[in-house]
């Protein structure tokens, strides 16, 4: 163990932190459209099965290999003795700065309607649609003006991110999320009740315990593995600096299943609130799921839910914890790596880096706001397209860079380093692995089949299920 390293000071401090890192806004904004679109029921069935046999092997693996090499993501390879793996690495970290550039832009429109369900929510009931355009700097009259309400959010939220990475794993990322994340399952705690005893919930509980075969398809069976593949931030340069910090004692296989129950917990429980209340109050025709769902449909279901002001601001403070600690998580990687690669002070380093990904997300949040500012694009459908800068942002993350560093986790894991590497690296200090010959199997062949079906349907059907 190098004990100049940073480390966790205790376990819960780790999977608080780890589990942060999962938990983020698709679990609560993405999640519950995907569960109705998917039969209710029958989805959750799927997707818990999705994270058992795809993301607890994959995140024990890049668990494996942080704790083993004790060393970034890009270091990580260098120090098992297989210098050629460390592109796996660079592509991680590549994906997890394009991720920050526009995390934390979104993660300022959520702290804005944290302030804006507390000091002015008739405004936004009056018009959900118009004040979402109006944080993005656009008119009534659709002319297009700078962004300035939003971007400044966005530097604040930023900037929040930023002081928790200088403080350092300990006093810094482990104590934030101490606090964040109880404070994320109280809250849900608070909003699953309400939800529930709302007039006309129970149709909408009574549709997520029931099972709807007649939306069960292929389709739905890969949303589900694109929505655990995603959810647990495998692939992002995360899991692996992560691990890194734990010390030999941790059962590491224990640990992996607590996280992943989890992340499984918080979207399940976010699904038991958003549908029943959509139900409840605008109709189940209602029930979407992403940015627009968040920021601008819900405003219908607080306008109609008594106290639904005082619920507002709980769903997004909810929200502003969650992408608080998935953000931390993606600049800890980032800022671990070049700190150790290249003997930066993680101060500097923290304050450059956050101030070039938040003014690279100006630009995402500018063509959100309908400036033509163009990215580039190829695949099977489409051949080569310029889609808008925001999108372009996504599509390289979410359909190239993360599930390429994933493959070549297994890949690395499962034909290079070999399970049997793995398996002793969870085994230290007497931890026995009882499912040791079917997480090899599952590393070696299932899960990179499944990485690779979910990266070939996105580029050539150019579609992803992020």
């Amino acid at each position: 163990m190098d004990k100049s390293r940073a480390q966790w000071s205790s376990r819960l401090g780790f999977i608080l932190a780890a589990a942060g890192s999962a938990i983020g806004l698709g679990n609560i904004w993405k999640f519950p459209g995907r569960a109705y679109e998917g039969g209710g029921g029958i989805y959750l069935l799927i997707y818990l099965g999705m994270v058992i046999f795809f993301g607890i092997p994959l995140m024990l693996t890049e668990l494996s290999i942080g704790r083993a090499s004790q060393a970034n993501v890009v270091g990580a390879f260098r120090k098992l003795g297989h210098r050629r793996w460390s592109w796996v690495g660079w592509v991680g970290v590549l994906g997890a700065f394009i991720i920050t550039c526009y995390y934390s832009h979104v993660g300022g429109w959520v702290l804005r309607y944290v302030f804006g369900y507390a000091m002015e929510a008739p405004a936004i009931y009056a018009d959900p649609l118009g004040y979402f355009y109006a944080t993005l700097g656009l008119g009534a009259d659709e002319n297009t003006f700078f962004p300035w309400v939003a971007i400044l959010f966005a530097a604040l939220f930023m900037a929040l991110n930023a002081v928790v990475i200088i403080r350092g794993v300990e006093s810094g990322i482990e104590r934030f999320n101490k606090i964040g994340m109880p404070a994320l399952f109280v809250i849900l705690v608070i909003l699953l009740v309400r939800s529930l005893t709302l007039p006309g919930a129970e149709e909408g509980l009574r549709y997520m315990l029931s099972f709807d075969t007649g939306k069960l398809s292929f389709d739905t069976v890969l949303s589900a593995l694109g929505q655990a593949f995603y959810s647990l931030s495998i692939g992002m340069a995360i899991l692996i600096t992560y691990g890194s910090y734990l010390p030999k004692t941790e059962d590491l296989s224990k640990n992996t299943v607590l996280i992943c129950a989890m992340d499984t917990m918080v979207a399940f429980l976010a699904g038991f609130i958003i549908v029943p209340a959509v139900f409840a109050t605008l109709g189940a025709d209602h029930v979407g799921k992403g940015g627009g769902f968040a920021f601008v449909s819900l405003a219908g279901v607080f306008e109609k839910m008594p106290g639904g002001r005082l619920f507002g601001v709980l769903f997004y403070v909810l929200l502003l914890f969650a992408a608080l600690t998935s953000c931390i998580s993606l600049i800890e990687g980032i800022v671990a790596f070049l700190t150790e690669q290249f003997g930066w002070e993680r101060k500097r380093t923290t304050i450059v880096s956050c101030a070039v990904m938040f003014l690279i997300g100006c630009l995402y949040t500018c063509t959100q706001a309908a400036y033509p500012l163009k990215g580039i694009w190829l695949d099977a459908v489409n051949g080569l397209s310029f889609p808008p800068f925001c999108d372009a942002m996504e599509y390289f993350t979410d359909r190239l860079l993360i599930p390429i560093c994933a493959l070549g986790c297994c890949l690395f894991a499962g034909w290079v380093w070999k399970p049997e590497s793995v398996i002793a690296e969870v085994e230290q200090h007497g931890v026995r692995f009882g499912l040791k010959r079917v997480y090899a199997v599952l590393i070696r062949y299932i899960a990179p089949l499944a990485i690779l079906l979910i990266l070939a349907l996105s580029i050539l059907g150019g579609k992803t299920f992020s």
